[in-house]
């Protein structure tokens, strides 16, 4: 029985087993009111298009595929599809982006891109590279990177088999596929609602869930307590 009540804030790692989480607006907000892209939510689901209408960002949470989110652009014609299952961190990421890949340098101070390589992001939090596969420590969740194919890069978790949490197409800057990828490979932990953390992550029991608030300690300390005795803890004796 769970010590959490459905309501309850908690912090989750790592964090592509924490699902998406409840921050739609970090994805689509700055671009409406920051840069002011035009949208329409009068359909049922938000569509979003840049000024210059390169760029049609359609989010739909009804998508019978559970396919949240699509990022398309033209000329050339590349497409970024997102699932219900990925954290909305590594999803922001991607979108907060898109001005500065289309020359609008506003608020660049604040929307950092990354420059390294998938390889080398892939070394830094810990995730082997091999064959042009990237996979977490854990095994649970890779990037496979596929150039002659229409979909050049997949990002899958085998929780979700059938449902790849991330493709991008032929063409997709590869500075968007990083802006994914770095996000969602970062050690900090992505804060959930108890009732928002996917089912199979609950009963896998592979991910570290620690409280938010209501502990008699800091609640980085507690992280910290919890992490010392996780069994994926790298390093420790199984």
């Amino acid at each position: 029985m769970s010590t959490y009540a459905h309501d309850d804030r908690v912090m989750v790692s790592p964090r592509y087993m924490a699902g998406a989480g409840d921050r739609i607006a970090d994805v689509i907000g700055p671009l409406i009111h920051l840069f002011g892209w035009k949208h329409d939510a009068t359909t049922g689901h938000v569509a979003i298009d840049s000024p210059d209408a390169s760029v049609h960002i359609n989010f739909d949470p009804l998508h019978p595929r559970g396919q949240w989110l699509t990022v398309a652009h033209h000329e050339p014609y590349w497409k970024a599809t997102f699932s219900r299952q990925a954290p909305l961190e590594a999803v922001a990421a991607v979108t907060q982006a898109l001005p500065q890949l289309l020359g609008d340098a506003r608020h660049a101070d604040r929307i950092p891109i990354t420059d390294m390589s998938l390889d080398k992001l892939a070394e830094l939090n810990g995730w082997s590279a091999e064959d042009g596969v990237l996979t977490s420590p854990d095994l649970y969740c890779r990037m496979e990177h596929m150039p002659a194919e229409e979909i050049a890069w997949q990002v899958e978790h085998v929780y979700f088999e059938g449902a790849p949490l991330a493709t991008f197409t032929q063409d997709t800057p590869e500075c968007l596929v990083g802006q994914f990828f770095s996000h969602l490979t970062a050690p900090m932990a992505v804060e959930r609602a108890y009732a928002d953390i996917p089912l199979s992550t609950l009963h896998g029991k592979s991910a570290l869930i620690t409280p938010v608030r209501g502990t008699a300690v800091n609640p980085h300390v507690h992280r910290a307590l919890a992490q010392l005795d996780h069994p994926n803890r790298p390093g420790r004796r199984r």
